[in-house]
């Protein structure tokens, strides 16, 4: 590092003193805190988007959101050129650097890890950081923050793109590093022409099933019902009624949203009798999750909840039956076939009967640990992953080898059997790749994806809700003296150590009929988060009573 990049990081850090008393950690959403102790974060994560962008010699971006956290909160989190999360072997990297001390040691710490990543700091190759922030007072000042520490770096250029959801910058910084210099209107117009070919493409006799219902979307008093207001405008038989947009002066998050209903399974603000028998659906904050919901009746707030592991269930049902059809009369050893492998993806925290249901269809089901990016990193692995978590956060990924074989497949069929059943099924798949962001989960494709499966299948919600029904479940803290003496293994379905408190959860669990129960440690507190299932509600209350029990002797502070 020269003496010019050097007094250029003294000069500007001495403006993000750090805030005293405070250490954060970078996790699966990034920095997550109070917005008023961010700013030197924010900073220090502008530097290291601006690092890992000559690093990778690619568009990096930089979101600054707390999703569906309260409005006084704020975060900031990075995403890598293929759009997904920051590489996980720069997380340390990023600890270190929103905790250094001082700007002398903040100095010393990137000097030194420039050095072992053999970045070049001469701005002789300079790079571009895609810059977003959600509808939250604070983003303003925190982006202000983000470009001081993205100028710090010579030839590291920050590019404001202004108001954005989550996984739209996800999709430009994607988009960006695949050659195409895209903007938000091009976004909104890839997920309607996608979802216009889709809706066009349902077979006859269920096309007009469902096309002209209403669908009422709670937009969280946040930005995806902002965008979602633009997008509605651009779609063609489908009409959509968002509610809680922002504009109606409620507050973010607060008793609306995707995490709120999927909690609480209640009615978010301004839903209640009138949209009995109309579907309904959530975003959070940041419109990267996805729920849908029913009002079963006008004397209670309670809902019907049609989550993530429902969501998953739908788009695999619709997956499966495009490549079946596809495959029909393939050989897949000739120079048309191609055995296509799909994987389904989800955590221990899906609900047993949605595990069940998929496999039942035949589906290959595989778990990771708990965290979107261990999903997305499994989900790649396949010719077509899917995954879900059950608050709603997916999305569905196609493997480059397999595009390529179905473009040509689409293209030999319009040839020689324009308009058939194959021919559809090929243009159907490649609707879906256009429609879903590969790159994060994405709420607003989500929505769309789920309609136009709908329109295809010629389902209302309640026979989609019906597939399977879930097991009653409950989810427990505890709090303990130290969660890190709890090693899990088995995608966090088996506790490890300490000695024997695997076996004692065993001894509960099979207390239960269809009971399942494991344990892990937090990641931001010292609880044991304990979740059970059963065949009843009383039953999986039970079980998971018994088994915080058992963490409390293990691992409580009387144990100690």
């Amino acid at each position: 590092m020269n003496e010019d990049q050097r007094s250029l990081f003294l000069s500007s850090s001495s403006h993000f003193p750090p805030p005293q008393g405070v250490k954060l950690s970078y996790g699966t959403s990034g920095f997550r805190a109070d917005a008023s102790i961010l700013q030197s974060t924010v900073y220090r994560v502008g530097i290291l988007a601006a690092l890992r962008a000559l690093k990778t010699q690619s568009v990096i971006g930089l979101m600054i959101t707390a999703s569906h956290n309260k409005v006084s909160d704020n975060g900031v989190k990075v995403a890598d050129p293929s759009g997904g999360m920051l590489s996980q072997d720069w997380e340390p990297f990023a600890d270190t650097l929103a905790n250094a001390h001082d700007p002398q040691h903040l100095v010393e710490l990137i000097a030194e890890f420039v050095q072992k990543e053999n970045i070049t700091l001469d701005g002789t190759k300079p790079v571009e950081i895609l810059l977003a922030r959600d509808t939250r007072p604070s983003g303003e000042f925190l982006l202000e923050a983000a470009k001081q520490g993205i100028g710090s770096i010579i030839g590291a250029v920050a590019l404001d793109m202004g108001i954005l959801t989550t996984p739209q910058l996800h999709w430009m910084v994607r988009a960006r590093n695949g050659g195409v210099k895209v903007s938000e209107t091009d976004y909104f117009k890839k997920l309607s022409s996608s979802f216009r070919c889709l809706v066009d493409l349902s077979p006859s006799g269920t096309h007009a099933n469902n096309v002209d219902d209403k669908l009422v979307v709670d937009g969280a008093n946040g930005v995806g019902g902002e965008k979602l207001e633009i997008l509605k405008t651009m779609l063609n038989g489908l009409a959509i009624e968002v509610r809680n947009s922002g504009k109606e002066g409620g507050v973010l998050n607060e008793g609306v949203g995707a995490d709120y209903v999927q909690k609480e399974k209640v009615v978010p603000f301004s839903f209640g009798s009138q949209d009995v028998g109309i579907r309904c659906s959530s975003l959070d904050g940041d419109a990267d999750r996805l729920v849908y919901f029913i009002v079963p009746s006008t004397s209670s707030n309670k809902i019907e909840l049609v989550d993530g592991d429902k969501i998953l269930s739908l788009f695999a049902i619709f997956i499966t039956e495009q490549l079946s059809i596809l495959n029909k009369e393939i050989d897949v050893k000739a120079k048309n076939g191609y055995q296509c492998h799909l994987g389904i993806v989800q955590t221990a925290y899906a609900n047993g009967a949605s595990t069940d249901y998929l496999k039942q269809l035949g589906l290959e089901v595989t778990f990771t640990p708990t965290g979107v990016k261990y999903l997305h990193e499994k989900a790649a692995e396949y010719d077509i992953g899917i995954y879900f978590e059950a608050n709603g956060h997916g999305t569905i990924l196609f493997s480059e080898q397999f595009l390529c074989w179905l473009k040509a497949r689409t293209t030999e069929l319009s040839d020689v059997a324009k308009g058939s059943e194959q021919h559809k099924a090929a243009l159907r798949l490649l609707a879906v790749s256009e429609l879903i962001n590969q790159a994060a989960g994405d709420a607003l494709s989500g929505v769309l994806m789920v309609e136009a499966i709908l329109k295809h299948m010629g389902w209302s919600i309640e026979r989609w809700n019906e597939i399977y029904e879930d097991l009653p479940s409950r989810q427990l803290k505890v709090k303990v003296v130290d969660r890190s003496a709890v090693v899990t293994a088995n995608a966090e379905t088996v506790a490890v150590t300490p000695p024997g408190i695997q076996e004692a959860i065993n001894a509960e669990t099979a207390k239960h009929p269809r009971g399942r129960c494991f344990i892990r440690p937090s990641g931001t507190e010292d609880v044991i988060r304990v979740y059970a299932e059963a065949s009843s509600q009383d039953a999986a209350d039970n079980l998971a009573q018994s088994v915080a029990k058992v963490v409390d002797q293990f691992l409580g502070f009387g144990s100690s």
